[in-house]
């Protein structure tokens, strides 16, 4: 995720003057943003022979841009889309995700050498970084399911394998008429196809926007027989290629990424991605000579061709940072597109989950179970509010970067998880995080790397779950233990807890275990301010009582933590501190830590602590930008949290509301 931009994102033209002739130029802020920080300055008017021109590839009001560089004798600079767009087409309303600004001609016109081209022609592409990156993002990509319009729902159903697939691609595409295609070279493809694989079924794939009913494609009912169907639900294209024995295309984008799922695609265009070795070319263009890899190909391609953008840093960034955007973007849309019903959700918890979960539908909220079950969506309840009626409801929690100041506070969580089979902090039943915990017990090297970067960054900024503000006690020498109190009618000590349920016993079994140690109780911030009841704690068996405390600047001065389920000592793990559990917390009985406990065993499997992180702050979680407000990775979360003080106002009013909200948690009909 966070690896350095590209060089040709940061050796770019200083603003030199663009003018354009298309009024998406200067509508569409996306585009206009991506531009600048590329360094074109979009202008309206008559340029110089100093200046630019800048038209949308080959569409058509590209002539008026021509012909205003012809006769001022400026340059052209042919603008379009990247690989990754935007979860709907553009004719949507949606932005994109980066540009390809090309000064020689257009990638799917082969009738002139674009940049893309002279880069698959003449670039070295045998830099290993270079080549390692592009294996990961194609692997990422597989894993996501992404595609140029990512709206794709893996579930939907899929013929049976063994099919041939035909792509369709819609009427009037500036790259099928680049590659002098019509609807009587689509047909040619279908009649080719079925000679080649004479009894196969055929697969026609429609185009999103011809679903959309934005463009009719070129393939019709009237084309349909017994053998051949036409596919229009939003299937993931991986999985979709992984059924197929061949692809057949003419210039669609899914012929490039059928490279990538081990296919060598028979080609009736001359899009950018043929003539490189790893395509059936019907139309050769001769001048492509050369033979690429698979991961070459990919580099030029994605990595060092197109301009990619961060709408959360408003700068240009790296291809994986534009992936990570889109897909926490995409798994929003898969997770949410059929709505929610919610239940067991207080007032002021309503706007924030509506804004998590509401974007593609809005939120029901309804506490009666029978009522929330005959909507028919899918059903989501606040975990610490589940019973017995809500056996078949997932369930909802606050992430593990959750903000900065307490949820007791009122202040709204960045992070919030789903889990379909339990919740993290119920030990006694199995949990999504578990299972996921369990996968990245292996890692592949980009899994690996990412969640080395991301314990980096946060240990680096010094984030914890609520990013609190504080001061560290004078500590005496010796072999420092951090006692971890907690909230103890808390439900993860009500289910992740054996046998240690109070931070009095938690203490106690710390000190008879570590006579000479220098004990430093930390209390939980709810209970410091005043916002959660706490039963007396022997603070005689404490060295230090270390209120009001900074969990990251304490845990640089202690050599291990003790806690019954507190979330400190997974905080505690990131930055490599000892931790000894009483109770049983998600990362616990993993090998990561010292468990005193009894673990469930379920939990058999051994992941690194990168494993560990992986699941629990990457694949668990998810993420909504608190300026941008959109679903986002976790590394823009991080970012923000670390560039951010408080993300609501922590006055007196909000303090009464909170407390006003404990003392009234038993009044359904004021809360809910």
């Amino acid at each position: 995720m966070n690896v350095t931009s590209d060089k040709n994102a940061v050796d770019s033209p200083k603003d030199r003057r663009l003018f354009v002739y298309n009024g998406g130029f200067l509508t569409q802020k996306r585009t206009k943003r991506i531009l600048k920080l590329s360094g074109y300055a979009v202008q309206v008017g008559a340029p110089s022979s100093d200046d630019l021109v800048g038209v949308w590839g080959n569409s058509p009001t590209a002539h008026r841009g021509e012909a205003v560089a012809g006769h001022r004798g400026a340059g052209l600079v042919r603008v379009e889309d990247a690989w990754l767009r935007s979860l709907f087409p553009g004719r949507d309303g949606e932005p994109a995700c980066g540009l390809v600004i090309d000064t020689n001609g257009v990638h799917y016109d082969a009738n002139t050498p674009s940049d893309l081209e002279v880069l698959l022609a003449t670039h070295p592409l045998d830099d290993t970084a270079l080549l390692d990156r592009a294996r990961d993002a194609i692997e990422r990509l597989k894993e996501t399911h992404l595609t140029k319009y990512a709206a794709v729902d893996p579930t939907c159903p899929l013929p049976a394998p063994g099919y041939v697939l035909v792509i369709d691609q819609t009427q009037g595409d500036a790259s099928v008429q680049a590659s002098g295609a019509d609807r009587n070279r689509f047909l040619e493809m279908l009649f080719v196809a079925q000679e080649e694989h004479p009894g196969a079924q055929i697969i026609l794939k429609t185009h999103p926007e011809t679903v959309a009913g934005h463009r009719d494609g070129y393939f019709s009912d009237q084309d349909l027989a017994p053998h051949i169907k036409i596919l229009d639900q939003p299937v993931s294209p991986w999985s979709l290629m992984d059924g197929a024995i061949a692809v057949y295309t003419v210039s669609s984008q899914l012929g490039f990424e059928a490279i990538f799922a081990g296919h060598r695609p028979r080609v009736f265009g001359a899009p950018f991605y043929a003539g490189w070795g790893l395509t059936q070319d019907e139309f050769p263009v001769q001048r492509r000579q050369r033979t690429l890899t698979r991961a070459q190909l990919f580099a030029a391609a994605a990595l060092l061709y197109p301009k990619w953008y961060d709408p959360h840093t408003d700068a240009l960034c790296s291809f994986e940072t534009a992936l990570e955007n889109l897909a926490a973007q995409a798994r929003a849309w898969r997770e949410d597109h059929n709505g929610w019903v919610a239940s067991g959700m207080r007032l002021w918890k309503r706007d924030p989950l509506q804004k998590a979960f509401g974007s593609a539908a809005p939120v029901l909220f309804e506490d009666d179970p029978a009522k929330a079950r005959a909507t028919g969506r899918p059903w989501m309840v606040w975990a610490g509010k589940a019973a017995l009626g809500h056996a078949d409801a997932q369930r909802v929690e606050d992430g593990f970067l959750r903000s900065r100041g307490l949820g007791a506070e009122l202040i709204p969580p960045l992070s919030l998880v789903v889990d379909p089979k339990g919740i993290y902090y119920d030990a006694s039943q199995p949990s999504h995080l578990e299972d996921l915990i369990a996968i990245r017990a292996t890692l592949r090297n980009d899994q690996l790397r990412r969640a080395q970067s991301l314990i980096r960054q946060i240990t680096s900024t010094g984030l914890t779950k609520y990013n609190l503000q504080g001061t560290t006690p004078p500590l005496p020498e010796g072999h420092r233990i951090l006692v971890v109190g907690q909230v103890e009618d808390d439900a993860s000590l009500l289910h992740g807890s054996a046998e240690v349920k109070t931070n009095a016993s938690l203490l106690k079994a710390a000190r008879d275990q570590n006579p000479d140690a220098v004990l430093i109780y930390k209390p939980h911030p709810d209970v410091e301010a005043g916002l959660r009841a706490s039963a007396p704690v022997p603070l005689e068996l404490a060295d230090v009582a270390a209120t009001n405390s900074e969990p990251h600047a304490l845990l640089q001065e202690v050599n291990e933590v003790w806690t019954m389920t507190s979330l400190l000592g997974f905080e505690a793990l990131l930055r490599k501190v000892p931790v000894t559990t009483l109770g049983i917390p998600f990362y616990a009985g993993w090998g990561l830590t010292r468990d005193l406990a009894r673990i469930p065993p379920r939990r058999r499997a051994q992941p690194s602590l990168e494993g560990l992180v992986h699941a629990a702050l990457i694949d668990y979680p998810r993420y909504i930008h608190p300026e941008t407000g959109k679903p986002c990775p976790v590394e823009a979360a991080a970012a923000w949290l670390a560039a951010h003080e408080s993300s609501s106002p922590r006055g007196l009013s909000n303090r009464l509301l909170s407390k006003l909200q404990g003392l009234f948690a038993s009044k359904a009909h004021l809360w809910r």
